[in-house]
């Protein structure tokens, strides 16, 4: 009998052993790259994810996973927001620094819901959709609701949006525009004295007997802060506690703004980003346990470097690609600078390359049309690409670029007297409310041929970029060039450092520059 109850015994400790479910381990941050002013939701057993891209179009990416930490891009909510100056880059209009902001996403009766400021239009669009990869649909209400939340309510729907004063605004039930007689009123008041940011980047949620709003804030002194406010009545008096604060990862920056989700099996998890430097802002992902009725994440309260999630582990992150243009369709990693010109480009005018065609006359690449952009990565990486430049009329410029307000590009350009390599490094300036270009020529020879190797090397602890060249022919090793780029993250354009292919005319349209590959890779040891 002894002997059959140790076997049973053994048995089921085996059947449990077997049975275990898988965890994935995470480790902070989820991916290295500017991911800000997330959204995350649960559709099933997929979470999907939002994020601000400001100007670069497609805009708004949805992201998907099935772990919480390894996220695919899988679509974007539009093509581009509207047809006029600002993102055509005409009449010295653009919208750097401005654009899409801090998506909020729901599902609700069988649609996904994405609702958003554009900073440069004043105005707030809400797009909507059956099914991912479907068609969009659109409604463009005429008022601005800054950090917006949207929360679906027993048949009504709110947004819950603000800088200081957090406010809540009733919309129609088909989000169609601010309702008639609604809820429109101030819900709290967040401190002044001791403060530098108030509370902003706002997330509601209706949870158990409790109404929830997660904001960040900025502590004089102190780093960036996550607080909830809390209340038992939507429209009730709203008490706050710091649920995340705390250094990550050796910088001051702190970890928050985001959102909160819920697993099948009941676990809860957030997402919250941490300002990062030259490279953008940065996504964690942090463990919440539930204290008193508080969501408390990371390790009581402090953000948290790896830990295991709940979840199997379910694929690889593709927010950045390396590409070798040998198929009909641009992947979703790529992004223009505002808008794309039709007609302008090209994966199959010639087969196995990117084809780049100048439509519109610009000043410099900040104006510049169809320059495609992928973002970049820490702590370090290479983006490589091969560039022929035989197509190059008098006053056209192609190459690459390390591109943000503080930029540097490296390529070929047509003058009178032929083909040059040159280097440059553009910082801006002003000349009273003018902005200027203050601009350092690095590099200038004679092209040794048509086409030429190009790369940037990134240094994220040091926020450093390095340009470098080499012929095909002399293949031996790379050119780099000894002034490295200081990198700096401005907020005249709001977004981490990517990688930008261009090729733009000052003088003529219709000339052309082709990329065989574009390759994103971690830098090799020394």
């Amino acid at each position: 009998m002894i002997r059959k109850l140790f076997l049973c015994a053994a048995l089921v400790a085996a059947l449990l052993t077997g049975c275990a479910r898988p965890r994935t381990h995470c480790v902070n941050p989820l991916t290295y790259t500017d991911i800000p002013d997330n959204d995350v939701i649960r559709v099933g057993d997929d979470y999907y994810m939002v994020s601000t891209t400001m100007y670069f179009c497609p805009g708004a990416p949805i992201m998907q996973s099935r772990d919480l930490v390894h996220w695919r891009i899988v679509d974007y909510v539009y093509d581009y927001l509207e047809d006029d100056d600002v993102y055509n880059l005409r009449n010295g209009a653009n919208a750097y620094g401005k654009g899409q902001w801090a998506t909020s996403l729901r599902y609700e009766n069988g649609r996904f819901w994405a609702l958003f400021i554009a900073n440069d239009q004043r105005k707030t669009y809400v797009y909507s959709t059956p099914a991912l990869g479907q068609k969009w649909t659109r409604t463009v209400i005429d008022r601005p609701f800054h950090d917006a939340s949207l929360l679906f309510e027993d048949g009504r729907v709110y947004v819950v949006w603000g800088n200081g004063e957090i406010r809540i605004t009733e919309l129609e039930a088909d989000l169609s525009g601010v309702k008639e007689g609604g809820v429109d009123q101030l819900l709290f008041t967040s401190p002044r004295e001791g403060y530098g940011l108030r509370a902003e980047g706002a997330h509601v949620y209706h949870i158990g007997d409790w109404y929830y709003v997660l904001v960040i804030d900025w502590p004089a002194g102190g780093p960036r802060t996550e607080t909830c406010w809390r209340s038992r009545e939507l429209l009730g008096t709203y008490e706050p506690k710091t649920i995340l604060q705390g250094e990550f990862d050796g910088r001051r920056d702190g970890v928050a703004q985001g959102a909160i989700v819920q697993t099948r099996r009941g676990d809860w998890y957030a997402v919250m980003f941490q300002d990062h430097g030259a490279v953008g802002r940065i996504p964690t992902l942090q463990p919440l346990t539930w204290e008193e009725g508080w969501p408390i994440l990371g390790d009581g309260g402090v953000p948290v470097k790896e830990f295991d999630v709940n979840l199997p582990p379910d694929g690889e992150d593709c927010v950045w690609a390396s590409d070798e243009f040998d198929t009909e369709l641009l992947p979703l990693v790529w992004q223009w600078n505002h808008k794309a010109l039709d007609g302008c480009w090209s994966l199959t005018e010639r087969p196995g390359w990117l084809r780049l065609t100048t439509g519109q006359i610009a000043t410099g690449l900040p104006d510049a049309r169809n320059t495609l952009t992928q973002r970049t990565f820490g702590p370090q990486c290479v983006s490589e690409v091969l560039l022929d430049g035989a197509g190059l009329q008098v006053g056209d410029f192609a190459g690459i670029s390390a591109f943000q307000s503080h930029r540097a590009d490296i390529g070929l350009r047509r003058t009178e007297d032929g083909l040059e390599l040159y280097a440059v490094q553009e910082i801006p300036g002003r000349n009273g409310r003018a902005v200027t270009r203050n601009t350092t020529e690095l590099l200038r020879l004679p092209a040794e041929g048509t086409s030429v190797q190009l790369r940037i090397r990134y240094d994220f602890d040091r926020d450093q970029a390095w340009l470098a060249y080499r012929w095909p022919l002399m293949p031996m090793h790379w050119h780099e060039l000894e002034t490295p780029l200081q990198m700096r993250y401005t907020l005249d354009y709001f977004t981490g450092y990517r990688t930008a292919l261009y090729c733009y005319s000052t003088r003529q349209t219709g000339g052309h520059a082709d990329f065989e590959y574009f390759r994103q890779s971690v830098p090799e040891a020394d």
